[in-house]
């Protein structure tokens, strides 16, 4: 089997339920009959399944435990490259340092740390992150997660300070953008937070200056099928525009998500994309290219992690 590339996986949504059930049992916590994705929930409701498996990593050892697990089973998925995100702010059993050296030591090498900021968060906090990040080499990018809503106080250029000192460190940046709402948000987080990847963008094709941006910038979307299914952007995964987006040149690469909310693995989401209609083995072969090439381990390497 091609060796696979993960660049975009949740922490605390890729647990194992084995694990969910042993960590809700030691702290006489019930598991929610309800805990999984289901088609068309809709953002908010998805974001909100997160509350539960939160309650069970905040402390340090659960989140060095889960850290190393999911690099286990991204392996026997057949991925060789790997990336894992989170909000460590999220973490309250210990302050952010710790609760991210934690996530460093369960991964032990085994894959990049992204840390996340969250929409609507004050900016400072993603500031944090990226001064946190300076002094450990395992934390290869900082994200904006979650979604805007029209009650949050920030916006998404709000968050530009601390994504251009983040370029300025040599640190990767990805933003979630365009998750089924306006390819504006792709624009901006490209021209104004200088992103190299965008997580979803799955209105990338409505505008046709946007796509020439990502495609003059070389920009590689995170694509998330079954997550996209889970929020309602997509009916079913057949609905995604990935063979379009890859048959057009755009540098698109196939993502979990979340390995445990979604229940899918890498190997299971690649499989449904590669049943996508109009999905042939070149553009797959592509897909699979594009995740290694788009790395933040990968850009490093080449030099290009301040594009």
């Amino acid at each position: 089997m091609t060796p696979l590339a993960e660049l975009h996986l949740h922490l605390d949504g890729s647990l194992r339920m084995n694990t969910v059930r042993e960590l809700a049992e030691r702290m006489g916590k019930q598991v929610p009959p309800e805990l999984l994705f289901r088609p068309g929930m809709g953002l908010a409701e998805a974001l909100s399944k997160f509350a539960f498996t939160l309650s069970l990593l905040q402390q340090p050892a659960e989140v060095k435990r889960v850290a190393a697990e999911i690099c286990e089973d991204a392996l026997k998925s057949g991925v060789s490259v790997l990336e894992v995100r989170f909000a460590p702010q999220l973490h309250a059993g210990a302050n952010v340092a710790e609760i991210v050296d934690a996530a460093l030591e369960g991964i032990a090498g085994r894959a990049g740390l992204i840390l996340c900021g969250l929409y609507g968060e004050d900016p400072k906090v993603l500031q944090g992150h990226v001064e946190l990040a300076r002094t450990r080499k395992g934390v290869v990018a900082i994200d904006l997660a979650g979604g805007p809503s029209a009650s949050q106080p920030f916006r998404l250029d709000d968050y530009a300070a601390p994504f251009l000192k983040a370029k300025e460190l040599g640190m990767g940046r990805t933003v979630h953008a365009s998750e089924g709402r306006s390819p504006e948000e792709i624009r901006v987080a490209v021209e104004q937070l200088h992103a190299q990847r965008i997580g979803h963008g799955t209105t990338l094709l409505e505008d046709r200056s946007v796509l020439d941006l990502v495609l003059e910038r070389g920009v590689t979307i995170e694509a998330c099928p079954t997550s996209n299914v889970h929020t309602g952007v997509f009916k079913e995964v057949n609905d995604h525009p990935l063979p379009r987006w890859l048959s057009l040149g755009v540098r698109a690469t196939i993502c979990a998500d979340n390995t445990l909310l979604s229940n899918v693995s890498t190997a299971e989401e690649h499989l449904r994309a590669s049943q996508i209609p109009g999905m042939t083995p070149a553009l797959m072969a592509r897909a699979i290219a594009n995740g290694h090439a788009g790395s933040y381990l990968s850009l490093r390497e080449r030099g290009e992690v301040d594009a």
